[in-house]
């Protein structure tokens, strides 16, 4: 196992990523070199009231370069966020975007520079057909990605997840020109956190890693990063829900997501099919959605999915090669990190299980899922995940 200090590189997939302690003091730098004089730095609410982004600033400013903040950001970023962000841009005459934050941050900075050049409305490009061909694609704004939390790996990804307010839905607005020209991952960044966000977005990373390996088709090199990235959170994320000074554990960790982020180009599954409808219903966490429904999820699929949950088990080195010993694990973390059992937990009640069934069924994630879904199969883990039932 490597030191924090051992993490560090250059990479180049699946776009550059400048990965270690310390990097984010090569933002100035970078911004010159992809030509942005003028960038307008992306953030989320919270985070642009933290010390975070004042040391950005200071590196800028050291830098002798200017830099202007948007925050008007919601934890589940809108369109209206999106619009927002826009026009910010156009008014400030920015050529450039820096997404600073999390995955809300990041999707909605990846939104705004997509739709500075179209003519379109948002939604024209949601991820559905061919859609994302309508893109104008002659004056695409580059982003440079700094992720503050290992959770969605959004800064990897070619789409952005925005909520529609009006058809209560988060949509996926997708064109693979939305991937950041480079990523600044520095852990560095997520020391910070608090143990209740590392814990939702490592269980978040975890979830698009196991998602996209039950996931059916052949993809092995998805397959690898997956199980790999596997290794690492069990390894690291009880460490860093502790010590969250664990700079080798906040470096596994991020890694881990943006793995994940790349891996589930093979497909997600039930999981997400629920959380993006409970999502832009109850306005709650992302990550802390799929944590609860996870094994949920997975009890379902335990017929489609044995063979490759007993390889799991091989590969994180469990006492046995077994579907449930694989299952114990994930109740046994969750437990310890301080994940809730159910949704009822969170407020979330049966009012609307029939609604959220037929939002998840026509989610694009339920294709990726092992088991062919129906509504009613969805109605059936949406109330065991209320209820706490296995």
């Amino acid at each position: 196992m490597f030191t924090s200090s051992q993490y560090s590189g250059n990479w180049n997939y699946p776009t550059k990523v400048i990965f270690g302690a310390g990097q984010s003091e090569k933002l100035p730098a970078l911004c010159s070199e992809f030509m942005i004089k003028n960038p307008l730095l992306i953030t989320d609410q919270g985070l642009a009231k933290l010390p975070l982004l004042t040391d950005i600033k200071i590196i800028f400013e050291k830098a002798g370069q200017k830099i202007s903040v948007f925050n008007d950001i919601k934890p589940n970023p809108t369109g209206e966020n999106v619009d927002a962000g826009v026009n910010s841009f156009k008014k400030g005459n920015h050529d450039g975007v820096i997404a600073f934050g999390g995955g809300s941050a990041i999707d909605a900075a990846k939104a705004i520079a997509l739709m500075i050049g179209q003519s379109r409305a948002l939604w024209d490009f949601e991820d559905v057909g061919d859609n994302w061909s309508r893109v104008n694609t002659d004056n695409l704004i580059p982003v440079i990605a700094v992720p503050t939390t290992a959770g969605t790996g959004s800064e990897v990804g070619r789409a952005s997840v925005i909520n529609d307010i009006e058809a209560e839905k988060k949509k996926i607005i997708f064109h693979p020109s939305m991937m950041p020209v480079c990523v600044v991952a520095d852990p560095m960044l997520t020391i910070g956190l608090s143990a209740n966000i590392t814990a939702t977005t490592g269980m978040d990373a975890l979830s698009h890693n196991l998602e996209a390996y039950c996931s059916p088709g052949f993809h092995p090199m998805a397959d690898g990063i997956a199980l790999q990235a596997m290794t690492m959170i069990r390894r690291s994320l009880p460490k860093v829900v502790e010590d969250g000074a664990d700079l080798t554990a906040r470096s596994e960790m991020l890694a881990a997501s943006m793995m994940g982020a790349t891996a589930f180009q093979k497909g997600l599954g039930a999981m997400h099919a629920l959380a993006h409808p409970l999502g832009a219903v109850y306005d709650a966490h992302h990550g802390l959605l799929n944590a609860i429904l996870m094994p949920y999820v997975l009890k379902y699929n335990e017929a489609e999915i044995s063979g490759k949950m007993c390889d799991l088990a091989n590969v994180l080195a469990l006492k046995e090669r077994s579907f449930s010993c694989v299952l114990d694990w994930i109740l046994n973390m969750r437990e310890e990190i301080g994940i809730p059992h159910s949704l009822a937990e969170i407020g979330i009640m049966d009012k609307r299980v029939n609604e959220i069934s037929v939002m998840a069924n026509v989610d694009p994630s339920s294709q990726g899922n092992p088991k062919v879904m129906g509504e009613e199969d969805y109605r059936t883990i949406l109330s065991h995940a209320i209820t706490g039932k296995l």
